[in-house]
């Protein structure tokens, strides 16, 4: 079996509104891998841990929203996410896909699931934000999110580590490799620095709470219990909205589950998709 590398996986696609970079593999029934808004975020930096078990089940897409890693730049008032992801299935002929969104990646999956119905047969969750504040959190913003806007107003090492820090439980994954590759994917796009600061302190990603109740595709929402960016509280509220909806609570795990508990995810999401 060929071993799957960022370069033998990386394709373009022209859609009607956007330049959008994406890594493929495997065959069958379409899986899309949305990634986080975090600095240095990407496809293949978010997922490329699991592309290789999920390609040998499903024809997997991961790719870089507009406004990250390797495709075009985008300030927020154009920012679309979940239309960018609808042109991008409709534009390669996807048909229904099964759908996975790490953190501002899920908030956009469930607007395409609500917005798009047509488009999504499973919708997958990882830390995603409800996208109202839960009674019992903390008022203002989080750990993580204060850790993010510092790597993107002041990025380099030393902050990137921080950041990763905070995303993760476990330390053993704040790796120098790592930090190494976040940051150099961040610095190699002044643009998308600029981009993601036009909108700071604006919401990454608005959920209209009145149109959760519409989503009709079994949901899985997957989240670390030890998040410190999105508490847990966020999973509680749309297992409750979303109508055919089960969380997996992690214990042991923090923002990132599909890079701290790979295999659980990974066997988590096929067996979700595969068995509904």
């Amino acid at each position: 079996m060929t071993t799957l590398t960022e370069e033998n996986t990386s394709k373009r696609v022209k859609t009607k509104n956007w330049d959008i970079h994406y890594h493929e593999a495997g065959s069958g029934q379409p899986l899309v891998l949305v990634h986080g808004g975090g600095p240095g975020a990407s496809g293949w930096s978010n997922f490329h841990p699991n592309m290789p078990y999920l390609s040998e089940r499903f024809r997997v897409f991961a790719l870089d929203l507009p406004g990250w890693g390797k495709s075009q730049s985008v300030k927020y008032d154009q920012r679309d996410n979940s239309g960018a992801l609808a042109e991008f299935i409709e534009t390669l002929g996807l048909g229904k896909v099964a759908i996975v969104g790490n953190s501002m990646g899920g908030s956009s999956c469930i607007r395409l699931a609500y917005e798009r119905p047509d488009l999504v047969s499973h919708l997958v969750t990882l830390g995603s934000s409800a996208g109202v504040p839960s009674i019992f959190d903390a008022t203002g913003l989080s750990e993580g999110v204060k850790a993010l806007e510092a790597a993107y107003f002041q990025p380099g090492p030393e902050s990137m580590r921080k950041f990763i820090a905070t995303m993760a439980f476990d330390t053993r994954h704040v790796t120098d490799a790592f930090v190494q590759e976040r940051v150099d994917i961040l610095l190699s796009r002044p643009d998308h620095i600029e981009g993601w600061i036009s909108g700071h302190g604006k919401p990454m990603v608005r959920i209209d709470q009145a149109r959760l109740a519409e989503i009709k595709a079994p949901a899985l929402l997957i989240h670390g219990r030890d998040d410190r960016t999105v508490p847990f509280t966020s999973g509680l509220h749309l297992v409750r909205q979303i109508p055919d909806a089960r969380l997996l609570l992690v214990t042991r795990c923090g923002h990132w589950v599909q890079l701290e508990h790979t295999d659980e995810f990974n066997r988590s999401v096929a067996s979700f998709i595969q068995g509904h």
